[in-house]
C-alpha cells in the first residue's frame, strides 16, 4: 500500500512518460560522438557523449536505442554512405525522439542518420592526419623513392587465406608473359578492430628483412566498405610514408581515397590491380631492355661495318705510305752517315794537329825538367855524403853507445854499465867506473 499522498514509482514514471509525450514529440537532429555502440537481438544501444573541445572532458552523456525495424536501413544507409562502420569512437548527426518507458527510464529514439556529417568529420580527421604529416615533412616521402626497375620480390601485407591475396597471388606468377616474381605473405588482420596495429606490424617485420624485398603491396579483398576506417590512422599512415620501399596499395574500395592510399607510393582499386601493375611494369621493363638491345646491336654492327670499310682504306694506303716513309727515312739515314763520317774525320785532324803542337811543346820541357831533377839529385847526393857518420868518423869523431843506442847525457849511466865507443877504425868497449 501507498502512504496517502506519495506516489508510487510506477505512477511517478507514467507522468513523466505522459510528459514527455506531450512537451517532448518532435523528432530533433543531435549531434554527438558514439561512446559505446551494442546490439542485441536486432535492435541497437547506444552511449553518447559530448566532450570539452580543450580538454577532452565529457560534458554531457545519453543513452540511445535504435528498434529493430530502423536500426538495419539506419547502419547500412550510414556504413555505404560514409564507408565507416557505425563504430565507438566517431561523431555522428542523429534524429531522435524522446521516449520515456515506465520499466526502461528515459532514452532518446534514432529513427534516422545523417552521413554527411560524418563524412564531413572523417574528411576534417583525415586532414589533420595530412597536416601532421607534413609538418613532420615526410608525406610524400614514400611517393619520392625511385621504383626499382626489377620489382620482382614483393612483401606482402594481407590477411592469411583472403580471396583477395589468392587472386593477387596468382595473377602475379601465372602471368601471361612468364615473369618471374617472388612473394613472400606477411599476415595481418585486414578487418574489423586492430587493422592498423596489425600493419604496422607486418611492417616492422618487413622492415627487419629490408634487403630480401624490392616493394611492398597491402591488399584487402572482399572486406566490408564498412570496415575502412583502420586504414585512417596516424601512427599507420606515419608507418608507410617513413618505409624504405615503395608501398603499393589495394585495399578493394573505389571511394574517396583513405589516409593510407594518400601517403603510400602508388594506389591501385584491387588486389589485382596491383598484381597487373607489377607485370605490366616489369614487362615495359623488359621491352625497353630488348629496345635498347636492338638498337645497341645496330649501333654496334653499323660501327664495326665503318671501322671495316675504314680498314679496308687503310690497307690500300699504308703499304704506299710505309714505301714513302722508308724511303724518307733511308735518304735521312744516309745524310746522316755522311755528316757523321765527315764530322769524325775533321775531329780527327783537328786532334792529330792538337797532338802534334803538344808534342812539340812537351819534349824540351821534359829535356829541361830532367836536367833541373839530375841537379837537385847531385845537391842532395853531396849533403847525404856530408852528414854520413862514416865521413864523421874519419874526422877523428867517435860514437858512444849504451845498449845499442847513441849515449848524449852521461848521467844517464850508473857504475858497472858497458859502453861501446866506436871510432873509424875498430871499436872500444869500456865499463863504467864513476
Amino acid at each position: 500500500m501507498t502512504p496517502d499522498g506519495a506516489l508510487s514509482l510506477l505512477e511517478l514514471n507514467g507522468i513523466v512518460a505522459e510528459m514527455v509525450d506531450n512537451h517532448l514529440n518532435h523528432d530533433y537532429w543531435v549531434v554527438a560522438e558514439l561512446a559505446e555502440v551494442h546490439e542485441r537481438g536486432g535492435h541497437c544501444y547506444i552511449d553518447l557523449v559530448e566532450k570539452d573541445q580543450r580538454s577532452n572532458t565529457p560534458v554531457a552523456r545519453a543513452q540511445a536505442r535504435c528498434w529493430r525495424n530502423r536500426w538495419m536501413l539506419v547502419r547500412t544507409h550510414f556504413e555505404r554512405s560514409t564507408g565507416q562502420p557505425f563504430a565507438a569512437g566517431i561523431k555522428v548527426m542523429l534524429k531522435v525522439r524522446a521516449q520515456f518507458h515506465e520499466n526502461y527510464g528515459f532514452a532518446w529514439i534514432v529513427t534516422d542518420v545523417n552521413p554527411s556529417f560524418t563524412m564531413g568529420d572523417l574528411a576534417l580527421r583525415r586532414q589533420e592526419i595530412l597536416r601532421t604529416l607534413e609538418a613532420e615533412g615526410v608525406i610524400n616521402d614514400n611517393k619520392r623513392l625511385p621504383f626499382p626497375l626489377f620489382a620482382q620480390r614483393v612483401a606482402v601485407v594481407s590477411s592469411e587465406g583472403a580471396a583477395g591475396y589468392g587472386d593477387f597471388r596468382h595473377q602475379l606468377l601465372l602471368n601471361d608473359y612468364g615473369m618471374r616474381f617472388w612473394v613472400t605473405l606477411f599476415p595481418s588482420v585486414m578487418q574489423g578492430e586492430g587493422v592498423s596495429q596489425g600493419v604496422i606490424q607486418a611492417l616492422d617485420a618487413i622492415n627487419e628483412r629490408i634487403d630480401d624485398f624490392d616493394v611492398v603491396v597491402i591488399i584487402r579483398g572482399g572486406g566490408a566498405v564498412s570496415d575502412m576506417s583502420g586504414f585512417d590512422t596516424l601512427d599507420l599512415a606515419r608507418h608507410v610514408a617513413n618505409f624504405p620501399l615503395p608501398v603499393i596499395t589495394g585495399i578493394g574500395h573505389d571511394r574517396d581515397e583513405c589516409v593510407l592510399d594518400m601517403v603510400a607510393h602508388m594506389r591501385v582499386k584491387t588486389p589485382t590491380a596491383a598484381a597487373s601493375f607489377l607485370v605490366e611494369h616489369l614487362k615495359r621493363v623488359a621491352e625497353h631492355i630488348t629496345e635498347m638491345q636492338q638498337i645497341i646491336t645496330g649501333r654496334v654492327g653499323s660501327t664495326l661495318e665503318k671501322e671495316r670499310m675504314r680498314l679496308l682504306r687503310l690497307s690500300s694506303v699504308i703499304p704506299q705510305q710505309v714505301g714513302m716513309a722508308l724511303m724518307k727515312e733511308r735518304n735521312r739515314l744516309g745524310q746522316m752517315n755522311v755528316r757523321m763520317e765527315n764530322a769524325l774525320n775533321n775531329n780527327i785532324l783537328l786532334h792529330r794537329h792538337a797532338l802534334e803542337l803538344l808534342s812539340q811543346k812537351v819534349l824540351p820541357a821534359a829535356k829541361r825538367h830532367l836536367t833541373e831533377q839530375r841537379h837537385h839529385l847531385d845537391m842532395f847526393s853531396q849533403r847525404v855524403a856530408a852528414l854520413d857518420p862514416e865521413n864523421t868518423l874519419k874526422r877523428g869523431y867517435s860514437i858512444t853507445l849504451h845498449n845499442g843506442h847513441a849515449l848524449t847525457d852521461a848521467s844517464l849511466l850508473r857504475p858497472g854499465d858497458i859502453v861501446t865507443t866506436r871510432l873509424a877504425k875498430g871499436s872500444i868497449i869500456s865499463e863504467v867506473k864513476s
